[in-house]
């Protein structure tokens, strides 16, 4: 699956961040589908020292194909060992061990979403970050957050943080990943516009440097470590905890799609709602997406919302001459407000520009939108599609030039694709860059 980024700016005040996936390119794209393996230098040179560590956890040289995988598929470097920690300390152990050898490589794993081999280490050590599990929900301030570990999934952090009537505020659009997997990212979705990426809401970090120190940072305190290490692929350092800003829980979305056949309409709309000041006055999640000519609509990898509604409707959109742009909305509420909210969602849509009869609408769980992507992984298995390479890519294009990028793109380059999502998110520079 290939994913495109793109990010539109002008005067600070809008950005258009827009991903491309593709699931079964492979081939038109030139790509090889043999692994590229390094071999296991270190493990059989039976290093005695790195045996002898003194680990609360464990390190295994065998058996650690595991650690030479990623979501990219495309790359597999074999590690001398994996070590899996069972608390801190042993990640400082192992990072001073590598610090003072000459060669030896490190890498942070989490659940290995890396395109490129980045969370591999060819004949180096893997840290299996996920063995080091801890969530801690802190509700009693003003400024509610959740404690977790480096290696704890989004999912698991939403589930736990539920349980207490509090959600992150911001999210990526997939959860099976790890917090500190996105953190050292950015952790962008359709929340960005309004309370920036994952890496703005953070108070507090721990993590051991190069040299295997262990560091409390937050903006106050070893701050120019904080914001290098939020988004800086882990070259400052590994993060292994994290304390998030946490807000009240809705208990269900309103998940909203519309289509436009306008491209300049499309955006326009999209600047429209991000640019509100008044919160009550936009949507809670913005995101979009582009169904290419001659895509299927009901056979789209994000289709089963249409496909529920009334599959009937969607046959008079014609893909075959057109693309398509779709919106996607969401406004959280709870149950007893459901009657107001329904009129606040009416009173948004009608100073929008999109193709009237294309307007789609599901009520859901707030938890089960969240993890919506989830469902589309589980298909895309039973399919065999998920196990396969997935070149990724990210762009970021000025405002100015994103009508250019649409007509030379979208309608030229990717004519004859029809498989994959390309996703459309627009971004507030100002909400994103606010805590920096």
């Amino acid at each position: 699956m290939k994913k495109v980024a793109i990010w539109v700016v002008e005067n600070r005040k809008l950005a258009v961040l827009l991903f491309f996936g593709l699931a079964r390119l492979i081939s038109a794209v030139n790509f090889n589908q043999d692994f590229k393996f390094w071999p296991n230098f270190v493990s059989s040179l039976q290093w005695p020292s790195l045996k002898r560590l003194d680990l609360d956890g464990r390190i295994t040289f065998h058996n650690n194909h595991n650690a030479s995988k990623d979501f990219g598929n495309r790359y597999r470097y074999l590690p001398a060992a994996v070590v899996y920690p069972a608390s801190v300390r042993d990640i400082t152990r192992v990072v001073k061990y590598v610090y003072l050898s000459d060669s030896l490589t490190l890498s942070a794993k989490g659940n290995a979403h890396s395109v490129q081999g980045q969370a591999q280490a060819p004949s180096g050590i893997v840290i299996e970050m996920g063995s080091l599990k801890g969530i801690q929900v802190h509700k009693e301030s003003e400024n509610p957050y959740v404690e977790a570990t480096a290696g704890e999934l989004w999912i698991d952090v939403l589930r736990e943080t539920l349980n207490h009537g509090l959600a992150p505020r911001s999210w990526t659009d997939y959860l099976y990943l790890t917090v500190g997997g996105t953190l050292s990212n950015a952790g962008i979705s359709g929340q960005t516009f309004r309370h920036g990426p994952q890496i703005s809401n953070v108070y507090h970090l721990q993590i051991v440097t190069g040299k295997g120190e262990i560091l409390n940072c937050s903006r106050d305190e070893n701050s120019d470590l904080f914001y290098g290490a939020l988004g800086g692929l882990g070259q400052f350092g590994i993060i292994t905890s994290a304390r998030i800003a946490l807000e009240q829980a809705p208990q269900m979305v309103r998940w909203i799609r519309v289509l436009y056949s306008d491209f300049e309409v499309f955006t326009k709309d999209q600047e429209y709602l991000i640019s509100q000041s008044d919160h009550d006055h936009t949507f809670d999640y913005i995101e979009g997406f582009v169904i290419l000519k001659n895509e299927n609509l009901l056979n789209n990898w994000r289709a089963s919302m249409f496909s529920q509604q009334n599959p009937g409707n969607l046959s008079t959109f014609n893909t075959k001459r057109q693309v398509l742009y779709c919106l996607e909305l969401t406004k959280n509420y709870n149950q007893n407000e459901r009657v107001n909210v329904g009129q606040e969602i009416n009173s948004l849509l009608d100073v929008l520009s999109f193709i009237p009869s294309s307007l789609f609408t599901m009520d859901i769980p707030y938890i089960d939108f969240l993890d919506r992507v989830h469902t589309e992984e589980l298909k895309l298995r039973s399919r065999g599609l998920w196990e396969v390479p997935h070149p990724w890519l990210n762009i970021l294009i000025p405002k100015s030039k994103i009508a250019e990028f649409d007509a030379a793109v979208f309608k030229d380059m990717l004519r004859n694709t029809r498989d994959g999502p390309i996703l459309i998110y627009p971004l507030n520079c100002g909400i994103a860059e606010c805590q920096r």
